[in-house]
């Protein structure tokens, strides 16, 4: 059986610019587009040339080498002739191969967005889209608000959309503009679009995500006939996002619902690639990666209970969907006082430490996990301090350096100019091979201050850490009041990519940051010699 081909086209560079936050460099935009384009997208929309400089300039030239490179825009101004609308002359001069016109499909827009008649907002559609065709480029349209405009005067947005088609356009797009619809209406309105003459392998469809439902909503109007899917990387996009293709890829590819039908552009290889894919586009946002994502997420194939993990141990396919390698992440089975001891020979196995099921070493491993989360600790997120602490108790830690001393100090204070101020301090005394290093530093808080004072000079293993990068803070209070337990977990990553948390509790929110800073630190020394970090390295 001869399966259709689905053809996925990324809008990140364009509807996901406005998500509140980010704004793109045309540096940013470039190594975006080429991670797309590598990856296997159909097209890729790089935003709206002539709206602004960052745009203008990112299409003076072709930016794709497989992909279809698109340029976004509004049709022609009604009352205007194409070779007079500046809007139009920028997006035919621009170096796109396509190009994705939006175009009101709701008479109601038409009216008041507008401000024009119904009957030349489809002039404007099919004038716009003809010049697009004879400067040969492919042409494709984005009904805005097509659904909503459809439930309102199905009759018109029908229209809007097959002027379009009848103009010549490749792609006719029914967006989902507000993000309300559901996707038993995406499937009935597609099947009447259909059934009015456009045909399936010329429809897309652009879900925003304001239900929660722009993933169902795609997947539902694929069922329903359109051929092109429209999304961003980890579903970025203006208010609550766009849906989401990171999420849409693999369910295409490894669901047999959608996956015994069709094949899009996306190889078995490159699926592989996908969670890379993710955590680099949100390493470019300078943001940590959502740990629950679908797919790709770090608690995606993670199992917490005892009974889970035993299965697990068994047979993966007892609690996964989906082989976690087809889209490139990693089983995970989670220690912490809800696992029994098949988390934790799963756990260890899988970083490499071989211990026996009946090794006393094992038990006190469990004891002291359970009585430290009762503590406060929380060892299933904050994997590199798991693994120092194991290596400790089942064969022992190298003793690279010791603090011998620290101490932070808060002043608040006028400067010269009489701006008030509150400088923060903190002096480590480390001792290496013997010799004490006495390191002072000023820092945005008496965190910071120590993390920069402990990493200032370690003596010969200075230079093992000078790829070292806090990536994420996170302070949590475990009980009430200012006299309060306090578990501090702390995100690093260094120039592998690789990343690891660590956690300290304590009453005091500096100790508590220093214990994490510190397995930190030990946890690089120990990646460096291969002595740990299988995980982060994976």
């Amino acid at each position: 059986m001869t399966r259709e081909r689905l053809y996925l086209f990324d809008t990140t560079l364009r509807d996901g610019q406005q998500t509140p936050g980010i704004d793109f460099s045309v540096e940013d935009k470039i190594a975006i587009a080429k991670l797309l384009d590598e990856f296997g997208m159909d097209y890729v929309e790089g935003g709206y040339p002539g709206a602004n400089p960052t745009d203008t300039a990112f299409f003076q030239q072709k930016r794709t080498a497989s992909a279809k490179f698109v340029a976004f825009g509004m049709t022609k101004r009604a009352g205007v002739s194409a070779s007079n609308d500046p809007g139009l002359a920028a997006l035919v001069q621009s170096k796109s191969d396509a190009i994705c016109f939006v175009a009101k499909s709701w008479d109601y827009h038409v009216r008041v967005a507008l401000g024009c008649t119904n009957e030349e907002n489809l002039e404007s559609i099919k004038t716009s889209v003809e010049t697009a065709v004879a400067s040969g480029k492919e042409a494709m349209v984005d009904c805005e608000h097509f659904f909503d405009g459809f439930k309102a005067n199905p009759d018109y947005a029908l229209a809007c959309a097959k002027t379009a088609y009848d103009a010549g356009a490749r792609w006719v797009v029914l967006c989902d503009t507000n993000g309300g619809t559901q996707p038993s209406e995406v499937r009935t309105i597609v099947a009447k679009v259909i059934a009015s003459s456009i045909p399936g392998d010329h429809l897309g469809i652009h879900a925003h995500d304001d239900t929660g439902q722009a993933v169902a909503n795609s997947l539902a109007a694929v069922e329903a006939g359109v051929r092109q899917i429209q999304g961003t990387l980890n579903g970025i996009g203006e208010r609550c996002g766009n849906a989401n293709l990171i999420s849409i890829v693999p369910t295409l590819a490894l669901k047999p619902a959608f996956a015994d039908r069709f094949v899009s552009g996306i190889s078995a290889e490159a699926l592989t690639g996908i969670s890379r894919l993710s955590r680099a586009f949100d390493e470019l946002l300078n943001r940590a990666p959502e740990a629950q994502a679908p797919y790709v997420g770090a608690s995606a194939f993670a199992t917490k209970a005892g009974i889970h993990a035993s299965a697990l141990a068994k047979e993966p396919a007892t609690y996964e969907h989906v082989p976690p390698e087809s889209v490139g992440n990693r089983r995970r089975v989670m220690v912490s006082d809800q696992g029994g001891k098949a988390n934790f020979l799963a756990e260890l196995k899988r970083r490499g430490i071989e211990v026996p099921r009946d090794d006393h070493r094992l038990d006190a491993l469990i004891s002291v996990v359970k009585e430290r989360e009762a503590e406060g600790y929380a060892y299933e997120g904050a994997d590199a301090s798991f693994e120092l602490l194991a290596r400790k108790m089942l064969h022992g830690l190298p003793e690279f350096f010791n603090v011998t001393s620290f101490r932070c100090m808060v002043e608040r204070r006028f400067d010269a100019n009489g701006n008030l101020k509150t400088v923060s301090e903190a002096i480590v005394k480390v001792e290496v091979d013997g010799e004490e290093k006495m390191s002072v530093a000023e820092g945005h808080g008496p965190v910071n201050a120590l993390d920069i004072a402990l990493r200032k000079d370690l003596g010969k293993y200075q230079s093992e850490i000078v790829d070292l990068e806090l990536a994420d803070f996170k302070v949590r209070i475990l009980n009430g009041g200012t006299e309060a337990i306090t578990r501090v977990l702390i995100e690093s990553h260094d120039g592998t990519g690789a990343r690891w948390w660590t956690v300290g509790v304590s009453e005091n929110i500096i100790d508590a940051s220093f214990q994490a800073l510190m397995d930190s630190i030990i946890y690089k020394l120990m990646k460096n010699r291969e002595m740990a970090g299988l995980v982060a390295a994976e």
